[in-house]
């Protein structure tokens, strides 16, 4: 019997590799991995569904599920996560030293319902009282002009928000002093480059974000995994031999990370950061599955609700495929 052939879009992350270089198999299936940027990844497959099992913005596939148009069902292998204190960038000429300084300033984001903008205006809501629509948004490409929000989506009537010029990215804007500072999951590359005048809002952003999580242990999801729904429901057991995968998948990127004979990374330290990150997120820190998650979620789908980007506050089963609510134990 002939395995399903399936394309498969996701990033070339270490989490990853196992899947892509043939280490890990997919019970049944015989993947044509394409690895590309999450940009390209999630305009096409929410745009036009291009791909069978596809990584997926957390916020997009919220959108779409919500709006009852999603062509994804979810599996919870959650391929990227992370704190964003270090995607928060201002001018330091604007006399913006701390977050509640932002009220009343114009900040540009790539797109206004991107996982990683949920998540910082959720974290400046909750500890600093900025609300979404105390600030002026302003959308644009960060380096490119022109981005489009790739999801329609109708906000509350209380956001402000600006269209960049057709002819300005978001980093020409920010070098030009002509926005006050930048939210979003990738700096622009005038901060990369040592522009003198754009810097970080927190000062230091682990330290920030090790607070957040001891407050309110969330260690932020940002995507996850998509299976086309026709192919979901012409094989049922498809999504769970999905997340079977990645786990394992996951699971050996990290005995090869922890094996520091010679390190897997091009960086120093390594043993120093995975002991650190053990001792404060816990031995299993980058879980998959609903269930070690479900206070996460259930914290972002809170505030995608409450900022106006899906209508109804969804239920965590919605995003899943069922099968891959629970697992077997021997």
């Amino acid at each position: 019997m002939s395995k399903l052939r399936l394309s498969v879009a996701i990033g070339d992350y270490d989490r990853n590799r196992p899947l892509i270089d043939g280490a890990v198999q997919i019970d049944g299936v015989d993947p044509v991995f394409m690895t590309l940027a999450p940009e390209e990844i999630f305009f096409r497959a929410f745009r036009h569904a291009e791909f069978d099992v596809c990584e997926a913005s957390l916020s997009s596939f919220t959108v779409k599920t919500a709006q009852g148009t999603n062509p994804y069902v979810g599996v919870p292998a959650f391929l990227s996560r992370a704190f964003r204190h270090t995607g928060i960038l201002v001018r330091k000429d604007r006399g913006i030293e701390k977050p509640e300084d932002l009220k009343g300033r114009r900040i540009g984001c790539p797109e206004y319902q991107l996982t990683a903008c949920v998540w910082i205006r959720d974290m400046l809501e909750q500890d600093y009282g900025v609300k979404p629509s105390d600030v002026i948004w302003v959308r644009g490409g960060i380096e490119q002009p022109g981005r489009p929000e790739k999801i329609k989506v109708e906000l509350p009537a209380d956001i402000r928000i600006e269209q960049a010029p057709e002819d300005r990215s978001l980093n020409a804007m920010l070098m030009a002093g002509e926005i006050d500072g930048f939210i979003g999951p990738r700096a622009p590359s005038c901060f990369d480059e040592g522009h003198p005048q754009v810097g970080r809002l927190f000062p230091d952003p682990t330290a920030a974000a090790g607070d957040y999580f001891r407050r309110t242990g969330i260690f932020p999801i940002m995507h996850v995994l998509g299976v086309r729904k026709t192919i979901a429901e012409a094989q049922p057991w498809l999504p769970a031999a999905l997340l079977k995968a990645f786990e394992q998948s996951k699971k050996l990127a990290l005995v090869r990370l922890s094996d520091t004979s010679a390190t897997k990374i091009t960086l120093p330290f390594v043993e120093e950061q995975l002991q650190g990150a053990r001792a404060l997120l816990g031995e299993d820190f980058w879980s998959y599955g609903v269930a070690p998650n479900r206070h996460v979620l259930d914290a972002f789908l809170k505030a995608h609700h409450r900022q106006g980007l899906s209508a109804r506050q969804l239920r965590i089963e919605e995003l899943f495929h069922p099968a891959t609510l629970e697992g077997f134990k021997i």
